[in-house]
């Protein structure tokens, strides 16, 4: 029955200071104390429910501020890596129009030397002194001239050398031969170089499709700000910024040689490498014919400590 007694109701009270001093400060307690624990109830009620609405407003404010960072520095970063990629082609785009314009003067001058033949000078009749000599009688002269210097002559000093030639010259009788016909030889066209095949480990430094992370680049991003570990050195030191990593994308996919561009800070720079070592496979890079080649891709890796600028 004790169960079912109100302790703080009035006709408990009653009970207990019947025929006592009501007017003493005990009584007046006892009648005020629901209200106070109410009251009590109510007020820590309430500040329980401020505090919890602070520490979520707290913790939505600072997921907002982390996700909003980490936003800012994905969209630096695909800005860093399209403005690198484009210097590259600009590059690769001089480069290839400046070659073909050296191998062209090259031929020019090659065709030009090959070209170079006897220039002949035409006058009139009235300005030639003696008319040129035939190929035939050049050869006749030319026989002639030999006849007669292989007669030596004799011993016998009082023998005549005309005579010797009247007796020798009529003996031979010279072959005329018919004239021929020269053949100018035309220059050759030189054959044209063909360019060096390229070989089958080497490494480009742009394709005609450009190895792409599965997911793209928002995905890429994602996996550099969840496996990145701040070096503690380098944290203790408020060391911080951006690290330009470069790698090669294999025919398969992989990651091989790994190697730091633009170095900040040796801790930095390792854990950079570390992390792109760790990457998933790539879709490979491709020719323009669809041949997987071997490219250097360029990855900018941002580190950034809270609170500091």
């Amino acid at each position: 029955m004790a169960k079912d007694v109100d302790l703080s109701s009035k006709e408990w009270l009653d009970l207990i200071f019947e025929g006592k001093n009501k007017d003493f400060g005990a009584y007046e307690l006892r009648s005020d104390s629901p209200k106070r624990h109410n009251k009590s109830v109510i007020y820590t009620l309430i500040g329980i429910a401020i505090v919890a609405l602070l520490a979520f407003g707290y913790t939505s404010l600072n997921k907002y501020l982390t996700e909003r960072r980490l936003e800012q520095e994905r969209l630096e970063q695909e800005a860093l890596a399209k403005q690198m990629e484009q210097e590259m082609e600009e590059e690769e785009i001089q480069q290839e129009i400046e070659i073909p314009e050296e191998k062209e003067q090259v031929l020019e001058e090659e065709i030009q030397n090959s070209q170079k033949v006897t220039e002949m000078n035409i006058v009139d009749d009235s300005e030639v002194k003696e008319p040129p000599k035939t190929i035939e009688s050049q050869k006749e002269d030319e026989r002639q001239v030999g006849a007669v210097n292989e007669d030596r002559g004799s011993d016998d000093i009082t023998k005549p050398t005309e005579q010797a030639h009247q007796e020798v010259v009529p003996e031979i009788k010279p072959i005329v031969e018919p004239p021929k016909e020269e053949k100018k030889e035309e220059p050759k066209p030189e054959p044209k170089k063909e360019e060096p095949k390229p070989e089958k480990d080497e490494v480009f430094q742009s394709a005609a499709h450009m190895p792409s992370y599965p997911g793209g680049d928002a995905a890429l991003m994602k996996y550099l700000s969840d496996h990145l570990r701040y070096p503690q050195a380098a944290a203790d030191n408020n060391i911080q910024g951006k690290v330009i990593v470069q790698f090669v994308v294999e025919k398969n996919g992989k990651i091989g040689e790994v190697k730091v561009a633009r170095s900040v800070d040796k801790d930095l720079d390792r854990e950079a490498i570390r992390v792109c070592k760790s990457l998933p496979a790539f879709s490979p890079g491709r020719n323009a014919v669809g041949d997987p080649v071997r490219v250097w891709y360029t990855l900018p890796v941002q580190f950034k400590l809270q609170g500091v600028n």
